[in-house]
C-alpha cells in the first residue's frame, strides 16, 4: 500500500486529495496545515496519520492541546514542512501548499528521492529549471497537479525521447478568465469578495485572486517553460470559460493533442499520485452530446497586465521570475487584506521588477533563489507602502 504525505490538507487541493486517498485506498502517513485546525483534527482523526504539522505557531499551540493519541506532532513553520516532505516511509508527497513557502519543503521532498505531486507552481517558478537538475540528480519524480500543467504533461507523454522542444510547435494554455474577464467598467473599485467569486473552481484566496489577474496563467506558463524546457514564445494563453479542455499541444507535423475532462481537480490528483498508472476515478465522465459549444477568446492583455508581466519575466529569466512571483505575493496579500486595490497589483509587480536591475540570465542556484525573493519581498512592501500613503494623501 503507498503512503502519502499532503502538505497543505485543509486547502482545496488537499480536501478533494482525501478523497482521492480514501477512494484509492492509500495509506496516509502525514499531513500538514496551516492554520484551519478545526478542519485540520477531524482530517487527523479521520486517516489517522502518524505526523502532524501546523505551519501557523499559535495554531500550532493550539492544536497540541488535543493532539489525537499515536500522532506525532512537528515543529510549526517551513522545519516541519521540510520534515514531512522527507519522511523515510512516504513514497509520494503531494505539495500543496500556497506561495513559495513551499520552496524548501519541494527541495527536501527532491533530496529525499520522492515521487511528487506537484500542487503549488511558485517554486518552479522561482527556480524550475535547477530544481529539475537537482530531481534527476537525485532521482526524485516530479508530476505537476494543476489542471493544465497536468493536461500539458499528459499530452506530451508520448514522446519517447523527451525532446519535446523540438516536437512542440505551440502549447495552448488555457484560462477560464477567472472572475472579472466578462466584467464591464473599471476594475479598481473591485472588492476582495467579489475577487474570490470564481465561476467555475474552487480554489484557495491566493491563487482565486491570480485567476482574476490572469496572473495565474503567467505563473504556468513559466512553470511549463521550465517543467518541459519549451520557451515561452511557444506558449500561448486561450480564454477557454467552460474549462473543459484544460490545454492542447500543438506539434511541428501540425497535430494536436488536448487533454478534456470535467473540470474537477480530483482527476489531475490522482494521475499525480498514481502515475503512470491510470485507474477508475471519483470525477463523472463527458457528455458530449450534452456538452454544448467550446469557446477560445484571446487574451486582453491590456486589461489584465500581469498576465504580460508574466511572460516577460520568463523571457528575460534568471532571477525576474523569482521576482515577478514575490512581488506579486506581496500584492496579493495586500489586496486580500483591504490594503491595496485590485488594480494595484501589476503597479507592484511591475515597479519591484523596474527596481531589478540583473542581466544575467542564467538560471539561479537554489539560495540565489530564495534571496532574490527576500529582496523583492521587501521592494514591493516598500512600494505597496508608498501607493497606499500617497491614495491617502489624495483622498
Amino acid at each position: 500500500m503507498k503512503q502519502i504525505v499532503i502538505l497543505g490538507s485543509t486547502g482545496s487541493i488537499g480536501r478533494n486529495a482525501l478523497k482521492v486517498v480514501d477512494n484509492l485506498g492509500l495509506k496516509v502517513s502525514g499531513l500538514a496545515a496551516n492554520s484551519n485546525i478545526a478542519e485540520f483534527r477531524a482530517q487527523v482523526l479521520a486517516h489517522r496519520p502518524k505526523y502532524a504539522a501546523v505551519f501557523d505557531h499559535k495554531a500550532s499551540a493550539e492544536f497540541k492541546k488535543t493532539l489525537p493519541r499515536g500522532v506525532r506532532l512537528l515543529s510549526p513553520g517551513v522545519e516541519g514542512l521540510v520534515e514531512l516532505a522527507s519522511l523515510k516511509e512516504a513514497d509520494v508527497v503531494l505539495n500543496a501548499v500556497s506561495g513559495s513557502v513551499g520552496f524548501a519543503p519541494l527541495v527536501a521532498s527532491i533530496r529525499a528521492s520522492k515521487h511528487i505531486a506537484l500542487a503549488n507552481k511558485e517554486p518552479m517558478v522561482m527556480a524550475g529549471e535547477t530544481l529539475l537538475l537537482e530531481a534527476a540528480r537525485w532521482q526524485a519524480r516530479i508530476v505537476p497537479v494543476d489542471s493544465e500543467p497536468s493536461a500539458i504533461f499528459q499530452c506530451l507523454e508520448g514522446l519517447k525521447d523527451k525532446n519535446y522542444g523540438a516536437a512542440v510547435s505551440r502549447i495552448f494554455l488555457t484560462a477560464s478568465g477567472g472572475a472579472f474577464y466578462r466584467h464591464k467598467g473599471s476594475l479598481s473599485r473591485v472588492t476582495p469578495e467579489k475577487a474570490l467569486e470564481h465561476p467555475v473552481w474552487s480554489m484557495g484566496p491566493k491563487i482565486t485572486v491570480d485567476s482574476a489577474t490572469l496572473m495565474n496563467k503567467g505563473l504556468e506558463a513559466i512553470e511549463i517553460k521550465n517543467l518541459f524546457s519549451i520557451p515561452i514564445s511557444k506558449i500561448e494563453t486561450l480564454i477557454h470559460p467552460q474549462s473543459v479542455m484544460h490545454s492542447a499541444v500543438e506539434f511541428t507535423d501540425g497535430s494536436v493533442l488536448a487533454q478534456l475532462s470535467q473540470p474537477d481537480m480530483k482527476l489531475p490528483i490522482q494521475y499525480a499520485l498514481t502515475y503512470p498508472a491510470r485507474v477508475e476515478s471519483l470525477v463523472k465522465p463527458l457528455n458530449f452530446f450534452k456538452l454544448g459549444s467550446l469557446e477560445f477568446f484571446k487574451p486582453d492583455f491590456r486589461r489584465f497586465p500581469c498576465l504580460a508581466l508574466a511572460y516577460e519575466a520568463g523571457r528575460l529569466g534568471g532571477g525576474h521570475p523569482a521576482v515577478l512571483n514575490a512581488a506579486n505575493e506581496v500584492a496579493v496579500d495586500r489586496f486580500l487584506r483591504g490594503a491595496a486595490l485590485f488594480t494595484d497589483i501589476p503597479v507592484i509587480v511591475e515597479k519591484t521588477l523596474a527596481l531589478y536591475h540583473s542581466r544575467d540570465s542564467r538560471p539561479p542556484t537554489l539560495p540565489e533563489a530564495v534571496e532574490t525573493d527576500q529582496w523583492a519581498r521587501t521592494k514591493a512592501a516598500e512600494i505597496a507602502a508608498y501607493l497606499s500613503k500617497n491614495k491617502k494623501r489624495s483622498q
